[in-house]
């Protein structure tokens, strides 16, 4: 008994001594979680490579860039995971515009107030907008990832299920620095492969990125005049209307027909004001020639926005509803003084 009783010990101190070796070779390794592995990625980066060969980038730059691109199961990890618990519209207000970044939101807006308006005048977009947004994808530019975009991107193209959308804009990422607008080492982005202050995906880049300060390269990563432009210029080719807002916190009286953010669903502030929907303090609805959505985001009982054309195009920079409410609460804190 006491012979089996030591055999028992020594297999279990074998048992957790291997446990810990394995999870410390692990932190180093792929996960083999989803059929993935170092040596099947090597071979996907060498096809990429062939193929971003064919496409007639410089050859010296693709060395470059194909150097140091790494498997990130982490990666993989953070696209598949799916957040436990759903945060309330409340709740995500108070964490994405709490009180200090509306104060520095308004710093930074009076901090660079001549190039702003510059730049809203010239793209037909309110200066408060762009630094909304600018607070929200980056918090004014100190959040940035520190995540190799050619590494984030090829092993989200790599894993598979949405190998498309990753693989363009892996080649879209190489074009960047093709042209030259970043060099490899400063080459980082979220672990999607959202880059620099604006958050733009390369192929995003590709489209709506803006050389402002003139100096032959697009710099969202740390030229200010480039940031703004660049979210300014998004904004204008997707719609946005300078001359409007981009919604309102509104109260229901009675039930409403229907709801949401679908074009058929927009209808004008004359209509929403015959069906019950008031203002936030209970008063009638301007009446201007407007098209709006009502949109519930958390139901009848939580808030509820009549939301406008610019809304619609915020829609287009992130899907999220809450991220576009965000965007327009903190534009409102700044439009305020705080």
């Amino acid at each position: 008994m006491l012979w089996t009783n030591s055999l028992k010990f020594a297999v279990l101190l074998l048992s957790l001594s291997l446990s810990f070796s394995l999870s410390a070779y692990a932190e180093h390794q792929p996960s083999s979680d989803y059929g993935l592995n170092e040596g099947g990625f090597m071979s996907y980066v060498a096809q990429l490579k062939k193929e971003a060969t064919e496409r007639g980038l410089d050859q010296a730059k693709l060395e470059l860039a194909f150097a140091n691109i790494r498997f990130r199961p982490t990666v993989v990890k953070s696209d598949k995971s799916q957040p436990e618990k759903k945060v309330t519209l409340d709740e995500y207000l108070a964490t994405r515009v709490p009180d200090w970044k509306v104060k520095q939101a308004i710093e930074q807006y009076n901090e660079h107030k001549v190039l702003l308006e510059e730049i809203a005048q010239k793209y037909g977009v309110q200066a408060r907008f762009i630094v909304a947004l600018w607070g929200n994808e980056s918090n004014f530019g100190k959040i940035q990832g520190n995540f190799s975009v050619l590494s984030a991107l090829a092993s989200l193209a790599y894993e598979g299920r949405r190998e498309k959308l990753f693989k363009d804009n892996f080649f879209a990422a190489l074009q960047i620095l093709n042209e030259g607008h970043v060099d490899v080492e400063a080459f980082k982005g979220s672990w999607a492969g959202a880059m620099g202050q604006t958050q733009f995906m390369p192929l995003s880049f590709l489209n709506y990125a803006v050389d402002y300060d003139g100096d032959g390269r697009k710099d969202i990563w740390g030229t200010t005049a480039d940031v703004f432009a660049s979210i300014a210029n998004y904004l204008s080719s997707e719609g946005w209307n300078h001359k409007g807002t981009w919604g309102r916190q509104v109260k229901l009286t009675q039930p409403v027909p229907f709801s949401g953010l679908s074009q058929s669903s927009m209808k004008p502030l004359s209509f929403w004001n015959e069906n019950g929907v008031k203002r936030y303090d209970g008063s009638d609805l301007p009446n201007a020639d407007i098209n709006a959505s009502l949109i519930m985001p958390d139901g009848e009982k939580g808030r509820i926005y009549l939301v406008y054309n610019n809304f619609h195009t915020l829609m287009k920079w992130n899907r999220s509803s809450y991220f576009g409410i965000s965007v327009g609460y903190l534009s409102e804190r700044i439009n305020q003084g705080y």
